[in-house]
């Protein structure tokens, strides 16, 4: 009977951390609008790596879930890593 995915939010993230990364967020955006587009790109890369590592590191016991651990952990790290290849990339 476990076999099906939870859908009630007793097995969601928490919701202080939720907001956590809603401020971070936030600030990012305040950043991106003041006209430091890196700064605010790196910002949102470094919350999403962490989340996802926080997620593959913690598990369960993680503040921060949306699906399966795998899920989580692979679109967050792939998230900020990518969006700092993404900017950095014409760059080089």
């Amino acid at each position: 009977m476990h076999d099906h995915p939870f859908v009630s939010e007793a097995h969601e993230g928490k919701p202080w951390f939720e907001w956590l990364v809603a401020g971070v967020t936030g600030i990012a955006v305040v950043v991106a609008f003041l006209g430091y587009a890196m700064a605010a790109t790196v910002i949102i890369s470094v919350a999403a790596i962490v989340t996802g590592l926080l997620r593959l590191v913690l598990r369960d016991r993680s503040p921060w879930k949306v699906r399966s651990v795998a899920f989580d952990s692979f679109i967050g790290i792939a998230l900020g890593v990518g969006l700092l290849f993404t900017y950095f990339l014409p760059m080089l």
